[in-house]
């Protein structure tokens, strides 16, 4: 067919998709007559594929109906197949092709703005499909699926692999390709067995669906453990790799059938028959096995180069040293990280340039910029991958307008220049979104910080009206899900949120199981929940799943303040239980299972370099695997403790956040007859003070459960922490948190006018975790029960308000020049609720802990006689705690918002002063007397309720960190207040914090015995927020005399 058009040995055929129905035909009837063919996708801009036509140099242009429509072709002869006779014939045709010469051309970005023409070999195409043909599985009778689009290399795959093999292509359809159930229904109906795909179709299907397909090919994309192990176990699953310039594939290797969802990526195999692959370094020297180099393909499948483009060819297709002979052969240099395995296998690492792949297409962010670039408004682009759920990646363009006299960033039209994009580049190219910038960041040598470009702001664009039926109310809520959203609004479009295909494919798939039977068609189509409303179908099975604590969740304030230190396994928290005699491993893992299962953070994973942990499914973190015994049968009492101490430091410098080994448990055995000691060790990015007091319950119902023969019910979780997480992002960019900066500017002062409370300020390389040296009081037994009981009721206030008023005077007792105007960073729970919000965080576990900085003025104050027990010691209570509810905002959670969250406000709070001291109060934990027995088992045991430890090299953030916290004593007795000083030993000496932490212990005695002296307490102007009084004023309406309770809060 095709030498009947004009078509012959060399020459070059532009071959529109759509001309040959499957397209398999077309390629062979191209190469039987000897020639070459360039894939031609009508779905791509005209003006694109006008260009492939010209710099290919076709001389043929096959089309059929309006495939060429806007399409200049120049001198090349036009064939529409629906329009001419075409003379065919299966007769042999005395044509001979040479290993060298030219089969395809495939065009893929170009970071110049322009695309790249990689022209391909037919002794690559030879021996890709001899290699590939086991792999595949390929034979006689075999059905493999034709998935991949003409215009991506993987077609010639399987056409080359299947055919050349006697199997038999089964061409998926348009809808088909977006339509999992309707793929499913076609590889069941024609038998496919076989398959080579993309990772991310495989997120999309269920695995019950497609149960026939023996094998599955997969590449173009990462191939994460998590996904791996769910297909893994019913079907052979194979990794592979390899770029266009190398022929599709340059590796490839089975995946192990045990691999686990909580591992790395598998290995992208070993390389293809007669292919080469080289892990090198800088100066073209093998690396070590383990050790990270750019990797560098040789073989047949090498290309011939880049067409039209010499420069580029010799910088990509270099020389190879390591040809036998060493005569002429090229190399390609991928641009890909990777490193070599113990067991010969090549693990992939990632990109050595910016190049990068969306939805297995290759794409140069420098093209798209270009496009950007070309809009008549803008004047300066850039163009990044944001990956903000794991496997989701997705285009993101930031634009400055053309600086015009009266013009603003929010003139440019965005529907304009998403227009402009779509005239110039493919659907996979165009950037789900345009972000308007006054100004693009800087590095300090002046280059596009790609890091500080902001997050689209999809939540922006969400409208206001809310569903009004209940098939609306799911569908928003699946919106929201799906995008990444708070909420969303049933006129809001899909695709103007964010979403994608690969995206709608996930909400029809979630829909499903909702209940609900949608399409990617009808989202494609309708865009909106009330669209989609008025034509979906009901399923039997409803179920509505809101709040999914599973997926990407980004990193909360406290977790940004600390930096990537946070992430390493020695910081960590722990308590010590005793257990029952005779406990057992089984036990404690069965209920360790149902724990994890019923805290999602525990199952969370960090990803290197990025401010999100991925938290995988329930059942995905085998629990048995992080439980261990140590073995204290025949231990003395004080060996026991020894072996419990070390086992919880062993255990936390055990725990791996990368690979989501967030806690461990270590039972110390002392025997049947003895009790036992349980080490429950957790990391610190996935608990707090607070959640301990919810897993350390759970964890013993559970294991008492499983001891009895019980399945192990857990109460369920109200709000989940990705869906807390998600709320503060939003938070940090509303109107009402933003009009908080300058209070919080004022609060802080400039640069320079913070008391120096040392010699010198904390240096970063020398005042570590290392250097720490901390130091304990114990409150007196009947003290602690008047300022835990009678105190917060005379002075309506809490127990953090009666410590920090006591720390606040005790500090300016030690250094007077700092009592005018201190700075406290005053560490909470951080389980505020957020106004709008109804979230029960009450038996959410995560590390919810929130900082803010007060300034405290306690300069008025007689310190003598507060130590004394005088009026003074109300005075100063007062005076704290009027000036600790004065915070703008009044939660104290708008700082750290706008200071890790807010791009805009976090330079501007950057710049101010950092308090010295640090305060935080851990709470009151209480004895578990339910169900209580005589040998106390499953109470906190130790000397603190909660053990410790970060990275010894960590810098310290304050000069003094101040801690308090309260422990009720098993049996009913007397609760104990224990008070803590932690400070660095080159800066703060014994002595110093001997005599503030004195200090401290006495005016807290002060608070006590003031509280039990006549006419003491009383309320202060906060207690009457609808009033506007003076402190004086509210003494004189209760009668109560006393000094001036210190200065009024500004």
């Amino acid at each position: 067919m095709f030498g009947g058009v004009g078509g012959g040995s060399g020459v070059v055929c532009g071959a529109v998709s759509a001309a040959w129905g499957g397209h398999g035909g077309g390629e062979l009837a191209v190469w039987k007559a000897g020639g070459a063919f360039v894939p031609l996708d009508p779905e791509y801009p005209a003006d694109r594929l006008s260009f492939m036509v010209a710099d290919s140099g076709a001389r043929v242009v096959v089309s059929a109906g309006e495939g060429l429509a806007g399409v200049a072709v120049g001198d090349a002869r036009v064939v529409l197949l629906d329009q001419e006779q075409i003379d065919s014939s299966d007769a042999l045709l005395d044509v001979r092709l040479s290993a060298d010469q030219l089969a395809y051309v495939i065009y893929t970005s170009g970071s110049t703005g322009r695309p790249k023409g990689v022209a391909v070999a037919h002794g690559g195409v030879a021996n890709l499909a001899a290699a590939m043909r086991p792999v595949l599985g390929v034979g006689v009778g075999v059905s493999v699926l034709q998935f991949a689009s003409f215009s991506f290399d993987a077609a010639v795959l399987d056409v080359a692999a299947t055919l050349s093999g006697g199997g038999t292509l089964a061409i998926a359809s348009a809808d088909e390709r977006t339509e999992p159930s309707a793929l499913a229904d076609m590889i069941e109906s024609t038998g496919v067995t076989t398959a080579s795909v993309v990772p991310s179709l495989l997120s999309v299907l269920d695995p019950a669906t497609v149960s026939g397909v023996r094998n599955w090919v997969l590449g173009a994309e990462l191939l994460t453990g998590e996904l791996a192990s769910r297909w893994a176990p019913q079907a052979q699953v194979w990794n592979t790799y390899g770029p266009t310039e190398a022929t599709v594939m340059a590796t490839a290797g089975p995946v192990d059938a045990t691999t686990r969802p909580t591992g790395e990526p598998p290995p992208i195999g070993r390389p293809l028959g007669n292919v080469r692959t080289y892990v090198l370094d800088g100066f073209l020297h093998p690396v070590p096995v383990g050790a990270t180099g750019e990797l560098y393909v040789a073989g047949p499948g090498v290309a011939r180069g880049y067409v039209g483009r010499p420069e580029l060819t010799a910088e990509r297709f270099v020389a190879c040293p390591f040809a036998e002979g060493g005569g002429g052969e090229r190399m390609y240099r991928t641009g890909d990280l990777a490193r070599w395995t113990t067991d010969g296998r090549l693990s992939f690492v990632g990109r050595a340039d910016e190049q990068v792949k969306v939805r297995g297409f290759r794409v140069e962010p420098g093209e798209v910029e270009a496009v950007l670039a070309g809009h008549p408004g803008v004047r300066q682009a850039a163009v990044v991958v944001r990956e903000d759920r794991p496997g989701d990646k997705r285009l993101v363009g930031y634009v400055v307008p053309e600086a015009e006299a009266g013009a603003e960033a929010g003139d440019l039209e965005i529907q304009s220049v998403q227009e402009h994009l779509a005239q110039a580049l493919p659907d996979y190219m165009r950037p789900a979104s345009v972000v308007v910038l006054e100004t693009l960041p800087l590095t300090v040598n002046g280059k596009v910080d790609r890091s500080a470009l902001p997050a689209p702001d999809f939540a922006a664009r969400v409208m206001g009206r809310e569903p009004r039926t209940d098939v609306e109310r799911v569908l928003c809520v699946l919106f929201a899900e799906v995008l990444g959203l708070e909420r969303v609004g049933v006129e809001d479009g899909f695709f103007e949120l964010g979403g994608d295909s690969i995206s709608s494919m996930q909400l029809a798939s979630r829909a499903r199981r909702a209940g609900l039977v949608v399409t990617p068609r009808q989202v494609f189509e309708e865009k909106t929940p009330e669209g989609i409303a008025a034509v979906v179908r009901r399923t039997d099975e409803a179920r509505t799943a809101v709040d999914i604590g599973v997926g990407d969740v980004p990193w909360t304030p406290v977790m940004r303040a600390s930096g990537e230190r946070a992430a390493r396994p020695g910081f960590a928290q722990w308590v010590v239980l005793a257990v029952p005699g005779g406990l057992g491993a089984d036990i404690l893992a069965a209920g360790l299972s149902a724990v994890l299962d019923t805290h999602d953070m525990l199952r969370a994973r960090t990803v290197p370099g990025e401010a999100r942990f991925t938290v995988g499914e329930r059942g995905s973190v085998d629990a048995a695997s992080l439980v261990s015994r140590v073995d204290a049968v025949r231990a003395g009492a004080e060996t026991v403790r020894e072996l419990t101490e070390r086992a919880a430091g062993d255990a936390a410098g055990r725990l791996d956040p990368v690979s989501g080994a967030m806690v461990r448990a270590v039972w110390v055995d002392t025997g049947p007859e003895r009790v036992g000691q349980l080490v429950f060790v957790a990391h610190h990015l996935v608990v707090d003070g607070v959640s301990w007091r919810v897993l350390v319950p759970d964890l013993r119902v559970a294991c008492e459960a499983a001891a009895e023969g019980r399945v192990p019910e857990l109460d369920p979780v109200g709000a989940s922490f990705r869906r807390w997480a998600e709320l503060l992002a939003a938070e940090a960019v509303t109107e009402k948190r933003v009009a908080e900066l300058d209070g919080w500017l004022h609060l802080l002062g400039e640069a320079g006018t913070r008391a120096q409370l040392a010699r010198r300020e904390l240096d970063s390389c020398v005042d570590t975790v290392g250097t720490l040296r901390r130091h304990t009081w114990t409150v007196p037994p009947e003290q602690t029960e008047t300022l835990l009981n009678r105190t917060p009721t005379a002075f309506h206030c809490g127990v953090d308000d009666i410590l920090l008023a006591a720390l606040a005077g005790a500090v300016a007792h030690w250094r007077p020049e700092a009592a005018a105007g201190l700075l406290v960073d005053v560490e909470g729970h951080g389980r505020e609720p957020l106004g709008g919000h109804d979230v029960d965080l009450s038996r959410t576990v995560g590390w919810f802990a929130a900082t803010h900085p007060v300034r405290l003025d306690t300069s008025g104050i007689d310190l003598v006689e507060a130590r004394a027990g005088g009026p003074a010691a109300g005075a100063l209570l007062k005076s704290v705690k009027e000036q600790l509810r004065a915070l703008p905002g009044g939660d104290g959670l708008g700082y750290e918002l706008l200071r890790h969250l807010n791009p805009r406000t976090a330079p501007v709070l950057r710049t101010r002063p950092a308090p010295d001291i640090g305060f935080n109060y851990m709470g009151r934990f209480a004895s578990d007397v339910r169900a209580s027995s005589a040998d106390g088992a499953w109470q906190v045991r130790g000397e603190t309720a909660i053990g410790g430890s970060s990275d010894p090299d960590t810098p310290l953030r304050h000069l003094v960190d101040a801690g308090a916290m309260v422990q009720d004593a098993p049996g009913g007795g007397r609760p104990e207040l224990t008070l803590t000083l932690s400070r660095p030993a080159h800066l703060v000496t014994d002595d110093e914090a001997a005599e503030l932490g004195r200090t401290w212990l006495e005016l807290l005695g002060g608070l006590a015995a003031h509280t039990d002296a006549p006419a003491s307490g009383g309320h202060t102007p906060s207690d009457f927020p609808l009033l506007d009084l003076a402190q004086d004023e509210v003494d004189e309406f209760e009668g109560t005399p006393g000094p001036t309770a210190g200065p009024e809060p500004s």
